[in-house]
């Protein structure tokens, strides 16, 4: 058998195998996997530029993939002298017979431990079980598209039964100043609140970072802490350095000392962020306004990505610059969110929100009047938004992102649909009587 191992991953009498994650409407959630070699072996070029898609994409950037043309029989006599990777990635264009067949020849030349994932071109569970009885870990039914290459991949690696990883959301503003901070602290504390979720706000702003000041905390130890040894960061050890501010929501502060630089390491920001994510479901991060290395990195691998502008000249150019460097990175992500802070500034001229968007190809998600009675207030109490003024536009503001963001709005807008043809047939029977 292939690599000496079988692993249904799904019930294959009720398997769909043409099903995609786009084709049920869902985005998928596929997890990051770990530091192994893929090598793709296919027979059409439609798919074998789908998997080079694929394998740019920020889940798949500690893996090293190839990818090269021929299928089984290229596979095979690849195989005869060399030792086979973690994952390969085979497509077949054969029947359900001859591809039975193929396949037993590449279980020869199989190292026990290698994973297989199949793509055929026949829709068909019988051959689905017989593959899985061989030991392939996964079978695709082409033509593929990215996500679901992304999400195959991913399975064979994550098993579907654990506990799911958290989802990292990078807080950042176009320029300093924008409010980035106060979005981030305050969505967080919506999402804790609104969803009863466990949420951890991580300042990276070490030097200057004003998460303890928002939250009315002065915690002894915090991220800075982790940063410096991230090999010793563990769930015991985390849950040490965080600072709970209510049920839900806890605060891994920057220690805001200027006694000494704060050079950050792409590797220990990486490290430290993994540990938190698989500890609890939602990770806001508070990345300062910043370009270095790790910054960029975290931006760029996060799950969501929130960006903060003012309605002025320096965000426009910033905010574009941003998102042409997140499309460019992140082709199989959603859109970054675009918050619109500090609209209505008494005296300042503003560009409109209208022309904002026109300029920067993307619609603000939020717009967010500018209340300088409201926020003063919430920053001089230590407290959030909701805390001081709970049925503030703000506060309404905050919470819609915060659905936006872990995609209640969605649920929300499929229970109204749902419920619309019964609400137009009362209407229909009203009008009629």
């Amino acid at each position: 058998m292939i690599g000496d191992s079988v692993h249904a991953l799904r019930s294959a009498p009720e398997r769909d195998l043409t099903a995609t994650p786009e084709a049920a409407g869902e985005e998928p959630r596929a997890r990051p996997i770990p530091r192994v070699n893929i090598q793709a072996f296919c027979e059409d070029q439609e798919t074998a530029s789908v998997i080079q898609k694929a394998s740019e994409d920020r889940r798949l950037s500690k893996a090293h993939v190839t990818v090269q043309m021929g299928g089984v029989e290229a596979a095979v006599a690849f195989y005869h002298n060399t030792s086979t990777p973690n994952l390969i990635v085979i497509e077949s264009l054969l029947d359900r017979i001859e591809m039975i067949s193929d396949f037993e020849r590449l279980a020869e030349v199989c190292d026990p431990g290698t994973k297989v994932v199949a793509i055929g071109h026949v829709n068909d569970v019988l051959l689905y079980r017989e593959l899985l009885h061989q030991g392939v870990n996964e079978y695709i039914v082409a033509p593929l598209n990215v996500a679901q290459t992304i999400e195959s991949i991913s399975s064979v690696y994550n098993d579907p039964e654990a506990a799911s990883v958290g989802q990292v959301i990078a807080f950042i503003g176009a320029k300093g100043g924008s409010g980035s901070s106060t979005v981030c602290h305050n969505t967080a504390f919506a999402i804790a609140g609104t969803l009863e979720s466990d949420v951890v706000i991580a300042d990276l702003d070490l030097p200057f970072g004003t998460a303890g000041l928002d939250f009315n905390q002065d915690p002894l130890q915090g991220i800075a802490d982790a940063l410096a040894s991230p090999e010793r960061l563990d769930e015991i050890l985390l849950d040490r350095l965080l600072s709970r501010c209510s049920d839900h929501l806890s605060l891994f502060a920057a220690p805001t000392a200027l006694d000494r630089p704060y050079d950050v390491d792409v590797t220990a920001c990486e490290t430290v962020l993994d540990v938190v994510r698989a500890n609890v479901p939602w990770v806001a991060v508070d990345v300062p306004h910043t370009w270095a290395a790790w910054a960029k990195e975290v931006v760029l691998k996060s799950d969501h990505v929130v960006i903060t502008a003012t309605p002025d000249l320096a965000s426009l150019r910033n905010t574009k610059n941003l998102l042409d460097q997140l499309k460019v990175a992140r082709p199989n992500d959603r859109p970054p969110l675009l918050v619109l802070n500090q609209v209505g500034l008494p005296k300042r001229p503003e560009i409109s929100a209208k022309a904002f968007a026109k300029a920067v190809e993307l619609d603000p998600k939020l717009i967010i009047d500018f209340d300088a009675q409201l926020f003063g207030i919430a920053a001089n109490n230590g407290q959030m938004i909701g805390e001081v003024s709970d049925k503030s536009k703000p506060a309404d503001a905050f919470r819609a992102l915060a659905d936006l963001l872990t995609d209640r709005s969605e649920q929300r807008a499929k229970r109204s649909s749902l419920l619309g043809p019964l609400l137009d047939r009362l209407r229909l029977m009203k009008a009629r009587a």
